[in-house]
């Protein structure tokens, strides 16, 4: 076992040693080890773990392989550069039909793969032997009102061809993100609820409903284990917009470094609920790494992090960009808009399995300028 050699010392029965995993199970009656993972696929540094059911599930975290599918998107950049660091770079590979030009995602390996092709998934998984796969690929809300019919075959057809592949058992756990695209105009503006009734206005939104009811669907009917967030607006330093409504943010602040004039295509008092990338990636692993018992919610659960205008994004960036200045010209992403919810209640995600955003605006302000000054 070169590649996945463990060091393991008894910190209670010095001078024990164990040959495998089944040896090690059947000699620890009781008492904390120090584990030590030596592993091609995962670094896990140093680890206090409780006996039998602990170490056990440090040894199963050792063999697992994570394969994000749409990883040369917006969120697939940032979800592999914080898995990586989570996991180690070998644990991770990246998949998509082109590959990143992003230099931190190309250190994981890269597989070339059109999601929409259920043989070309299968036979990924089956060769790659993954056990958590993250399947991003999407027509955002914006781009998919300009072809909603191939928004939708794109996005639906590429999340069955998941599911079907976790149904016949080629991976044991799948993320799959939906969106706040899913409520309507008739959904309570402020602090919409988990169980909200969803009646959205854009195909993206359509389609998101109709795969969180899938995800429930292959959870209940063949016990596929899916997971998904309501992801807000998403701000993140390392990649461009995807074309989602809420992409203005990160225009606004790309005008402010280069000192270029902004014009925001939303209306200046228009309130959505937004999120740092690092706040999102971390909700995402948590989910993913949290007991099965603990996830009650399978179609998906609602995230919060912080909500503003795009008047107060520009109160906001002009403290540290003094000439920077917002012109409104509203067009059809306005309309968008103003069916999403202002607020988000996230308290069964709270509840479930801990979440606790940590960014407010003021800090995703400055967190966002400074990465993008490196890089700008």
């Amino acid at each position: 076992m070169t590649s996945q050699t463990l060091l393991i010392t008894a910190t209670k029965k010095q001078g024990s040693s164990f040959n495998s995993k089944s040896h090690l199970l059947h000699n620890i009656s009781d008492g904390s080890l120090e584990v030590k993972f030596f592993c091609q696929r995962l670094c896990i540094q140093t680890a206090l773990i409780a006996p039998h059911k602990g170490i056990a599930s440090y040894l199963d975290a050792a063999m697992e392989k994570h394969l994000v599918i749409g990883a040369s998107g917006q969120l697939g950049i940032e979800l592999i550069t914080g898995m990586q660091a989570r996991y180690g770079v070998n644990a991770v590979v990246a998949c998509d039909i082109m590959k990143s030009n992003d230099k931190g995602v190309n250190k994981s390996k890269f597989i070339s793969l059109d999601a929409t092709d259920i043989n070309s998934v299968r036979k990924t998984l089956k060769t790659g032997e993954f056990t958590h796969v993250y399947h991003l690929v999407a027509m955002l809300s914006a781009k998919g009102e300009k072809n909603p019919i191939a928004g939708w075959d794109l996005n639906m057809k590429s999340l069955l061809n998941v599911l079907e592949c976790a149904k016949e058992g080629l991976v044991k756990k799948v993320f799959w993100p939906s969106s706040i695209a899913v409520f309507g105009p008739t959904a309570p503006k402020i602090k919409t609820s988990q169980n909200t009734f969803c009646d959205p206005t854009t195909v993206y939104g359509v389609s998101k409903v109709a795969g969180e009811l899938w995800a429930k669907y292959y959870f209940e009917h063949y016990g596929v284990d899916v997971r998904s967030v309501r992801y807000p607006g998403l701000i993140g330093h390392r990649s461009q917009p995807g074309g989602g409504t809420t992409d203005y943010a990160v225009e606004a602040f790309y005008c402010a470094l280069e000192r270029k004039p902004f014009v925001c295509y939303l209306d200046k008092n228009e309130v959505l609920p937004m999120m740092h990338m690092d706040d999102a990636v971390r909700a995402t692993l948590d989910l993913m790494e949290a007991p099965l018992e603990n996830i009650k919610t399978r179609t998906s659960y609602n995230l919060s992090g912080c909500s503003f205008s795009p008047s107060e994004l520009n109160h906001e960036l002009s403290k540290f960009v003094s000439d920077f200045n917002t012109e409104y010209n509203p067009d059809y992403r306005q309309k968008i808009a103003a069916s999403w919810p202002d607020s988000i209640d996230d308290s069964e995600a709270r509840k479930d399995w801990g979440w606790e955003p940590e960014f407010s605006t003021s800090k995703l302000v400055k967190q966002m300028l400074d990465g993008l000054k490196s890089i700008v």
